[in-house]
């Protein structure tokens, strides 16, 4: 083998080895998991205790917070074990041990729509949560939170539909 083709091997297995550095970026994502789980519990310790004196206004509000807590937290798990399978290794679980029916389900391009339905979820529960409490929110910026999420929910049908045709 010739030195030019010995550091092109060379060269390769060092760029496909590299993909485990993102390991430990995905690991990390856990203890962003856990620092949501502390919040969302943290929410729902100062909630209960209140239920019965809340408005209904207030009420919703929580709930949402806590709706958009709970899909931060599943996008976190999608992101990260879905990633760690299309970029990393795929993950040995063993016979015994429940699976997730998805896992190994999602390439790059699924993922991608579904980390953008998924903001665009989240936006939309945020700009709810803005509208339910409109009277605290100036009028500049409530154009610019509708302008926002209009531009997230465009970006999300835009990538929707160049993953469609570029599958055709």
């Amino acid at each position: 083998m010739s030195l030019p083709q010995q550091t092109e091997r060379f060269m390769e297995r060092v760029m496909y080895a590299s993909r485990w550095i993102l390991a430990p970026i995905y690991a990390g994502m856990s203890f962003i998991l856990l620092a949501l789980f502390v919040k969302f519990f943290e929410e729902l310790y100062h909630f209960l205790p209140h239920i019965l004196e809340i408005s209904e206004t207030d009420f919703i509000l929580t709930l949402l917070t806590l709706i958009d807590l709970t899909l931060v937290g599943s996008l976190i798990v999608l992101i990260m074990f879905s990633g760690y399978e299309n970029f990393v290794s795929r993950l040995d679980i063993e016979e015994t041990t429940e699976k997730l029916e998805w896992l190994g389900t999602h390439d790059y391009a699924s993922m991608k729509i579904k980390v953008a339905s998924s903001i665009v979820a989240i936006s939309s529960i945020h700009l709810l949560k803005i509208f339910m409490n409109i009277n605290a929110t100036e009028n500049d910026k409530l154009l610019w939170y509708v302008v926002i999420h209009l531009t997230l929910v465009i970006s999300a049908l835009l990538m929707g539909y160049l993953d469609k045709i570029t599958k055709h």
